[in-house]
């Protein structure tokens, strides 16, 4: 599953902004009040949902193909967790380098040219990877393969908040998420399928075969844009935004927090299936890349997270996160299969719910450059991913399970140590306020 996309916060405020006419019947486009913006029961709007839909399989298939297959690579090439964990960590890295230059170039060249340039080069590379001769190859065309995927989730949320009525945004944006969460479980199940019966090779042709026919399926269903207004790109007033983001700290604790719990998610999920398939279990590698329907967790906890932030506040959400994803760490370290998918489960939830929660909040606190705002938070939630995913890795392969799991603890406990300095500066401005009240 994803978080709001780079463009998508200043995109809705644009639309909802966007004044309409009010002729004497309505438009014979079947739009109402001059507002042709694509509504529900309209084919239009059908296919706009389904075209996001396809794009959000397409991009996650491609992203985490590896993920599933990290065991098989190992054997194949004889390489070391660590080494065969920079075939994910290359990408998730790409794509957060990607993301600003992506966003700028949305505003310039429009929504659906980025898209469709982004999914485009990003399934040509694909096609290429089974062919890569050696893990320096494969790293580099997964990089390569990351930068080129930045163009969808720095788009698709602004493409959305613009061509789609904003009744009926919720439920669009909803639905393009949903192709996130199934493209990113689907593409770790596929390969890591094909792979255990027939090589890392085939199972990431498995993947570009299905993100080719979602991309297909995307450029066919996209409508055509009729609201964007290209826009300059202006290098100087987009590097002031970005610093004066990096200089509000409650962005950058949020900034910190999706990198943390995203380190945790990269440590755990690139390291799993070896363990699975070693002693004490020695599950077959079929069974152990099956292990990613546990992602399935994640759909609900990010819906709960919400009503949880309501009842709790950001930061009770946030510690009932922490405290469940630590939770879950402890858990796995028993021997004992059913603790570990319990331990697994509780990680995934954690995780999620930690993210919806941080990744929302961005939207709130920024007053201006939301669309910076959030590509800051992705792009350290991308890195966390690459940190984590590596650093876990090699934690692993020096000591086993203890190792990734005290990883994921340790992160943790430096996300634990930001929402407890947050308290306290919130409980210090409160007192602060009350003294000044009292005077």
């Amino acid at each position: 599953m994803q978080p709001s996309s780079t463009g998508a916060s200043v995109a809705t405020s644009d639309a909802l902004a966007r004044p309409t006419l009010v002729p004497d019947s309505p438009r014979t486009d079947g739009s109402l009040f001059g507002d042709d913006r694509h509504r529900p029961g309209q084919r239009s709007f059908r296919r706009a949902n389904l075209a996001l839909f396809a794009a959000g399989i397409a991009t996650f298939v491609l992203l985490y193909s590896t993920q599933g297959l990290l065991p098989v690579l190992s054997d194949d090439l004889g390489l070391t967790p660590g080494q065969a964990s920079w075939t994910a960590s290359a990408a998730t890295l790409g794509l957060a380098l990607g993301l600003l230059p992506a966003s700028a170039l949305s505003d310039r060249y429009g929504r659906t040219a980025v898209m469709t340039a982004s999914t485009l080069a990003a399934a040509a590379l694909a096609l290429a990877l089974p062919f890569a001769p050696d893990l320096t190859t494969l790293v580099v065309l997964r990089a390569l393969q990351g930068a080129a995927l930045a163009g969808l989730p720095a788009t698709a949320m602004a493409y959305l908040a613009e061509e789609v009525h904003p009744s009926a945004l919720a439920s669009a944006m909803g639905l393009y998420v949903a192709g996130n969460s199934i493209g990113g479980m689907g593409g770790r199940l596929l390969s890591g399928w094909v792979a255990a019966g027939f090589g890392w090779r085939w199972g990431l042709a498995a993947s570009a075969a299905l993100a080719l026919l979602a991309v297909l399926a995307f450029r066919l269903l996209i409508p055509a844009a009729r609201h964007f207004a290209p826009a300059p790109v202006d290098a100087r007033a987009l590097a002031r935004t970005v610093g004066r983001h990096l200089r509000n700290p409650l962005l950058l604790r949020l900034y910190a927090l999706g990198l943390l719990f995203m380190a945790v998610f990269g440590a755990v999920y690139n390291t799993i299936g070896y363990r699975l398939i070693a002693a004490p279990f020695h599950l077959p590698e079929s069974v152990a890349a099956s292990i990613f329907v546990v992602y399935l967790v994640g759909t609900a906890t990010s819906a709960a997270a919400g009503r949880l932030a309501g009842r709790l506040g950001r930061r009770g959400a946030l510690y009932v996160a922490i405290g469940t994803t630590a939770l879950g760490l402890l858990l796995s370290l028993a021997d004992s299969l059913a603790f570990a998918l319990l331990g697994l489960v509780l990680i995934t939830a954690g995780f999620f719910a930690g993210h919806a929660t941080a990744s929302s909040a961005v939207g709130r606190t920024a007053t201006e450059g939301r669309a910076q705002a959030s590509a800051l938070y992705l792009i350290a939630y991308y890195l966390g991913n690459s940190l984590g995913g590596t650093i876990g890795a090699d934690a692993f392969h020096s000591i086993g399970w203890p190792g990734a799991a005290t990883v994921g603890l340790a992160a943790m406990a430096l996300a634990a140590g930001v929402t407890l300095y947050a308290t306290h500066r919130a409980h210090a401005g409160s007192r602060r306020g009350t003294l000044r009240a009292a005077r």
